[in-house]
């Protein structure tokens, strides 16, 4: 059986137009193969989603945009087409959000759809409600607005302060405020000459500086020198014995007059017995009168007789001559 160059050509040009459409989806990023449902959502303000950008759900790419067109009924109002390829079921009440891209421009936009589980499933054909999330731009800028504005009225404040200042400053006191400034340049500037003037007297002086320090040096070389020599002839340990002589000496010091204070002993006794002490005072002024006596009036005491006369008896003398 013979095929006709007619039919030969027939079947290359639907094997040519077939491999084309599939070429054309492939490039659309669809599978002809696969089982797809169509969906819709409209937006405002599409945020730089294109034609075969992604449509994912938790991050798992699912489908592609297939189109974005003008609402001929809504003006201003963008119509996107997409198709979802997954075998998976959602409600009609799930959210089709546009995630803008990075700040980076690295990325690009994508539409993320929002699973609600709960309700009809959303059938082929089905408009889903459009949401667009806050770019990264858009977040900053909702945050930096508020810090600009408090920035701006923190700048006002001061610019106030600033006029309120300088007009409540008077000329007198404006020309005061310049003169203590110029003080104390003036100041600064005779702290700098003494500073000048001390380089001055360290450069001059500075041998002598070098010849004391060198003394002192040696001093502490020859201090070091005397004690090593004392540690030598055992200095320091007969300096050592002394002391704790000492120490032994005083402390039998100290027994001694706490055993006085406490009364015992004869120096006790006679310091802390006042009877004994009034008796001794007592016989001391009575050998002082019979000293005095015997040296006024001998011949009561002592008497010599060389013929044998008796004795005529004491007789008072009359001390009144």
């Amino acid at each position: 059986m013979k095929i006709s160059k007619e039919l030969k050509t027939g079947i290359i040009a639907i094997i040519a137009i077939t491999v084309l459409i599939w070429g054309y989806n492939f490039l659309k990023k669809q599978n002809i193969f696969e089982k797809e449902r169509i969906y819709y959502t409209t937006f405002n303000n599409v945020q730089g989603l294109g034609n075969s950008s992604k449509v994912t759900l938790n991050g798992l790419q699912i489908g592609n945009i297939l189109d974005i067109n003008f609402d001929k009924k809504k003006k201003g109002t963008f119509i996107v087409k997409f198709n979802i390829t997954k075998d998976i079921t959602f409600s009609k009440n799930s959210i089709a959000k546009i995630i803008p891209p990075t700040i980076s421009g690295m990325g690009s936009a994508e539409l993320a759809i929002i699973p609600d589980f709960n309700g009809d499933p959303a059938k082929n054909g089905t408009y889903l409600p459009g949401q667009v999330a806050p770019g990264l731009m858009d977040t900053l800028s909702k945050k930096i607005d508020p810090l600009n504005q408090r920035l701006n009225s923190v700048l006002e404040n001061t610019d106030k302060l600033l006029v309120n200042l300088n007009n409540t400053l008077e000329p007198n006191t404006q020309q005061n405020i310049k003169s203590a400034i110029a003080n104390l340049n003036t100041t600064l500037n005779h702290f700098k000459n003494i500073s000048k003037n001390f380089d001055a007297l360290s450069l001059e002086n500075k041998t002598k500086f070098n010849s004391i320090l060198a003394n002192a040096d040696a001093t502490s070389k020859s201090m070091a020198t005397i004690t090593g020599k004392m540690e030598k002839a055992n200095l320091t340990k007969n300096l050592q014995s002394s002391m704790v002589k000492l120490d032994a000496s005083l402390k039998s010091f100290n027994s001694i007059l706490s055993k006085v204070d406490k009364g015992e002993g004869s120096i006790g006794m006679l310091l802390k017995d006042k009877k004994l002490y009034n008796n001794l005072e007592k016989a001391s002024k009575e050998m002082e009168e019979l000293l005095r006596e015997m040296k006024l009036h001998p011949k009561r005491f002592v008497h010599f007789s060389l013929f044998g006369k008796k004795d005529k008896g004491y007789q008072k003398e009359n001390t009144n001559q």
